[in-house]
């Protein structure tokens, strides 16, 4: 695209591609006078915005933890499917305890609470942001990311799967994304069209007091997958307005505000909300 002396923005969410992407074409963007954006979706274009927001103004910032919840009638393709699969069961880098440690894609799911949406069983899923956030919110000690199908059998199964991965059961999981494709919608009579994703954040605001904040957001309708696409419209327009000034080749985050997001989630119909989840016993709602 810079050979073509044109801007790009993508929609990735793949780890290597989108963590290597600045250092590959950085030069090569800024020797045409342009501007390269990846990972311009969901991950880490509006986590990293919303978590922004969150600890504005904050000291420190201890555990990042988050998780997106499809609906399970919302439209699903077979590549995505594919690709999901194929860090299924196997190793993971991700940040524990203010060191790498490895954990395995969609194994040991575990119960996640939302604002809007029955709890769901949510498991580790390999994305841009588990490697980029150590670095940016530097000091963090932990960082976390899940993903909870609505279907209970749907986590379970991927959770099978990642177990045979592991004994070496199973070779490439991914092969098997078009018949679980066809078996995913005949879980549809069992789900519904809600889906949504919850941001949660620890650590110390400006007065040294634990704060335990978090950010959900309800999309109804089948209306959830409008989310990805709604960081590259909006950096986009800036570029078609002339708003964006700035070359070279940068991953999404921090490049949007959350306010930036929230009339697109009022054209949608979906529903957003901010809470302090410190219960009263001292402890923190599941999924921290």
């Amino acid at each position: 695209m810079a050979e073509a002396d044109a801007h790009y923005i993508d929609l990735a969410d793949g780890r290597r591609f989108v963590c290597d992407f600045p250092l590959a074409l950085d030069a090569t963007f800024r020797a045409r006078q342009r501007l390269a954006i990846t990972g311009a979706s969901t991950v880490p274009a509006l986590s990293s915005a919303v978590i922004n927001h969150l600890t504005s103004q904050w000291r420190h910032i201890q555990h990042i933890d988050f998780c997106i919840a499809p609906a399970q009638t919302a439209p699903r393709g077979i590549a995505t499917l594919a690709a999901v699969l194929s860090y299924c069961g196997a190793p993971v880098q991700v940040w524990q305890k203010g060191a790498w440690t490895t954990q395995y894609g969609w194994a040991n799911p575990q119960r996640v609470e939302f604002a809007r949406l029955p709890p769901r069983l949510g498991a580790l899923c390999d994305i841009p942001d588990l490697e980029l956030f150590p670095a940016h919110y530097a000091g963090a000690e932990s960082i976390m990311f899940r993903a909870a199908l609505e279907v209970k059998i749907a986590q379970h199964a991927f959770a099978l799967i990642a177990a045979l991965r592991r004994r070496g059961m199973m070779g490439r999981p991914e092969q098997w994304a078009r018949l679980l494709h066809v078996a995913a919608k005949r879980l549809d009579r069992f789900g519904s069209s809600l889906g949504g994703m919850v941001v949660r954040v620890t650590g110390t605001d400006a007065h040294g007091t634990t704060k335990h904040r978090a950010w959900h957001i309800a999309a109804d309708h089948d209306h959830g997958p409008e989310i990805p696409c709604m960081p590259a419209i909006l950096l986009a327009r800036r570029l078609a307005n002339g708003n964006i000034s700035a070359t070279g080749a940068h991953t999404s985050m921090g490049w949007l505000a959350l306010s930036d997001f929230e009339p697109e989630f009022a054209q949608w119909g979906m529903v957003t909300d901010m809470r302090d989840e410190t219960l009263r016993d001292g402890s923190v709602p599941h999924g921290t």
